[in-house]
């Protein structure tokens, strides 16, 4: 495996190794904290990550728009695609999530507990 190292924000840095292999229940996930173990396939998270610093560059692109005042359709167009591209992310994560770690799960026999965790972090992402 190799020992990539990504800058986040600044000078925050995380390793791919770290991302792989990861325990929901650290803080820095936000609210749901999940108590399983993940260990995600390298290539599907560098796509992830590839997606997400796509948007990330977009968000930026949508920012100078503003600050360049143009006009309102066209940032509310740019707006449109972040939305849909998250969106793209959301349902790749959920897939995965599904194909991998409820199946998981299921094998170690504690896929009630996954499922409540599932849906109350589905609760938080629909509206």
């Amino acid at each position: 495996m190799t020992h990539e190292t990504f800058a986040l924000s600044g000078t925050n840095k995380y390793s791919l190794d770290q991302e792989l292999n990861h325990s929901h229940s650290e803080p820095d996930h936000g609210e749901g904290l999940s108590t399983h173990h993940h260990v995600h396939d390298e290539e599907s998270l560098r796509r992830i990550v590839n997606r997400l610093s796509r948007i990330e560059g977009h968000i930026r692109g949508i920012k100078t728009m503003v600050q360049e005042s143009r006009p309102c359709p066209d940032v509310l167009v740019q707006v449109a695609a972040v939305r849909g591209a998250l969106d793209r992310v959301a349902r790749i994560i959920l897939d995965e999530h599904l194909t991998q770690c409820i199946a998981r799960a299921a094998e170690e026999g504690n896929i009630e507990v996954e499922i409540e965790e599932l849906k109350a972090a589905l609760d938080r992402f629909l509206p």
